[in-house]
């Protein structure tokens, strides 16, 4: 029997330089700090508040942590949960659970004890590498849920001498950011107790190319967190996806990456974690995004790369500008998770002299699986072209192993080495989102010509009205349009007469006095009249994920609420 392999219209529009496939990867992830470490032993590998590690220096607290871990009783296929911010002690966490063949679970360090609790559930880890200011939450586990191992990690510990001076200085300030950063913990193994053993001997048996490497959560449409089973292989073919996606960038000393993007987040993960890592890069960790940290940085160290989604794009563009930094030499910055406005670009590329391209994946990918080119063909409002090596087809949702004809709306199924192979632990979960060996993205999206990939919407956000599909980013760009509007959700409220009603939350300048009314008649003008919402409620803000992305599920849960009175 032989694999239908489809056409991929989309090489030819690939950047020179970019190949069509890639080899076949080998070895592990921890092969990619240890080539880098052989390859520029004295380049900078991270810099954290102007404090940098070189990779001889990084690759050896790995060793060094990694004996620490086998010490406390961390076995090849152990999960190992990591909470943690962006901080060099989470980079040398991961590569040295990774190196005795754990699995590294990422988890977000501001999620709440609930948050936190449901996710071990699922995965049940018994070690767990824990940011000080989130210690108390796992510490109040239920006993069947205990954590036999928790190591505490003060991220201060990793700052210059000199900041850490100035966070303990008796002035209001400076115990207010020592606060945001630590505080005092008992009853764990401390961070510095694990880095103190001598290094692992090389001959440790290594994780194999097919092994479980992480568990990354995803919420997906559903909101209930499913952990994505990502092999080393998976996220080793998504790095060199990204490589090769950018053919220009230089390797090693002199190559600048910035972590503004939390690395338990897909996204930040890959691209950071992974891929600055693997081409020798100094990768500058920003436990959050602070335009003024950035900027103290960029005058030294302009970013050759740079993940970010486009809220901190628009901060970044408009802090430089009220404080005259230049953002020249910044040569690539490629944006995801959400629409990236035009009007955005235009802007951010004349202030850096480099390129701002967007993106697109999805945890169960590693989570890249397109770009639009790093070139002058890229196109706006696409999500570029997908990645070497990477197969797609659009199909009929409700048929999902029959192909739409081109040029017309339907869901997008990939396959290629960054798909992962299933949700930990649910194998009915995993079904429901294969068809015939191809992973269903449950995104609604049209494929031109030229093999640009345009995102329609989400299948289970489109909202149906009077038989009628409305995609919510349609009428969300639209509202958006509106002087005096900021920003926008659009999602279906229940409706006796249409099955669903397309109804808005709309943001505005405070003190705006908004006419609603005014706002639908002016989407009239450039929606067809069932798309237009029937209500529109402004609201002061619209709950939004840690890297900016608009949760429509909160807004409708929200205006649920506001409708029924409760």
């Amino acid at each position: 029997m032989t694999t239908f392999v489809p056409p991929r219209p989309w090489t030819a529009s690939y950047a020179e330089g970019v190949p069509e496939d890639l080899d076949e990867v080998s070895g592990s992830l921890v092969d990619i700090v240890e080539a880098s470490a052989r390859d520029y032993p004295d380049a900078p590998a991270l810099q954290f508040f102007g404090r940098t590690t070189s990779y001889r220096d990084l690759q050896a607290a790995i060793d060094r942590a990694a004996a620490g871990l086998k010490a406390l009783g961390v076995k090849a296929g152990d999960p190992v949960a990591i909470v943690l911010p962006n901080c060099p002690q989470h980079i040398i966490a991961f590569y040295a659970v990774l190196r005795l063949g754990a699995v590294a679970v990422e988890h977000n360090p501001l999620y709440t004890p609930r948050e936190l609790r449901k996710q071990f559930e699922d995965h049940g880890a018994k070690h767990a590498i824990v940011w000080n200011k989130v210690v108390a939450s796992v510490q109040e586990f239920p006993a069947d849920l205990a954590v036999t191992n928790l190591i505490s990690v003060d991220v201060t510990r990793a700052m210059p001498a000199l900041t850490r001076f100035a966070l303990r200085l008796p002035v209001a300030k400076a115990r207010e950011s020592r606060e945001a950063l630590t505080t005092r913990v008992r009853g764990t193994v401390t961070w510095e107790s694990v880095v103190g053993y001598s290094p692992l001997p090389s001959s440790h048996p290594r994780p194999a190319t097919d092994d479980l490497a992480i568990i990354q959560y995803t919420s997906g449409t559903t909101g209930t967190p499913k952990g994505a089973s990502l092999t080393h292989r998976n996220l080793l073919a998504n790095a060199a996806q990204a490589q090769a996606w950018v053919p220009s960038i230089t390797r090693g000393n002199g190559c600048v990456v910035y972590a503004v993007l939390p690395m338990f987040h897909a996204y930040g993960l890959t691209l950071c974690l992974t891929f600055a890592m693997s081409i020798g890069a100094r990768l500058v960790l920003f436990p959050k995004f602070d335009p003024d940290l950035v900027l103290d940085v960029v005058k030294k160290h302009p970013a050759t790369f740079l993940p970010l989604v486009p809220p901190i794009a628009d901060r970044l563009l408009k802090a430089a500008t009220a404080q005259g930094v230049s953002l020249a030499g910044i040569e690539v910055a490629i944006s995801g998770a959400m629409a990236l406005p035009h009007e955005l670009v235009v802007p951010f590329e004349r202030a850096t002299g480099g390129y701002l391209v967007e993106g697109y994946g999805l945890s169960e990918c590693s989570p890249v699986l397109m770009a639009n080119p790093v070139a002058d063909n890229r196109v706006p409002g696409t999500v570029g072209l997908p990645l070497p090596g990477t197969e797609c087809r659009v199909v009929d949702p409700d048929e999902p192993t029959k192909d739409v004809e081109p040029g017309q709306p339907g869901e997008l199924v990939v396959r290629g080495p960054q798909v992962f192979s299933g949700y930990y632990g649910k194998p009915e979960e995993t079904e429901a989102v294969f068809a015939d060996g191809w992973f269903r993205t449950g995104d609604i999206v049209t494929i031109d010509e030229g093999g640009f990939v345009r995102i329609v919407d989400r299948i289970k956000e489109l909202i149906i009205t009077g038989g009628f599909n409305v995609a919510p980013t349609e009428v969300e760009g639209a509202l958006r349009q509106h002087p005096d509007v900021l920003d926008a959700a659009v999602v279906g409220l229940p409706s006796e007469h249409s099955g669903e009603e397309v109804v808005a939350a709309i943001v505005v300048d405070p003190g705006t006095n908004i006419d609603v009314e005014a706002i639908r008649e002016f989407a009239r003008g450039i929606l067809t009249p069932y798309k237009v919402p029937r209500r529109i409620f402004v609201v002061d803000e619209l709950p939004t994920s840690l890297i900016g992305k608009v949760l429509r599920r909160q807004v409708k849960e929200r205006l649920v609420a506001l409708t029924s009175g409760s």
